[in-house]
């Protein structure tokens, strides 16, 4: 029991090792630019992450708005034709 509780805790820790060192990394990239920062303004941050693929609202609300245009779009000949202009009394 015990040999199997140390594999899984030494399993953990070579699994987990990596992201230690990412978290490191990050945080020292972080905090470089800002040691070095001379009054200049901070970076743009981008919209979205690379990894990110939008959220559940975006795309109900992406659907909704296409939707509409495309009823809007199919709509145009479904219309009643315009009366026809009387003629003028003489």
């Amino acid at each position: 029991m015990i040999k199997k509780l140390a594999a899984i805790g030494l399993g953990a820790v070579i699994a987990l090792a990596p992201l230690a060192a990412v978290a490191q990394t990050e945080q020292l990239a972080q905090a470089a630019p800002a040691a070095t920062d001379t009054g200049a303004a901070p970076a743009a941050k981008p919209a979205t992450t690379p990894g990110t693929r939008g959220s559940h609202r975006r795309h109900n609300r992406r659907q909704a708005r296409q939707a509409h245009r495309n009823a809007r779009a199919s709509a145009h000949h479904k219309a009643a034709p315009a009366a026809p202009a009387e003629a003028p009394k003489s």
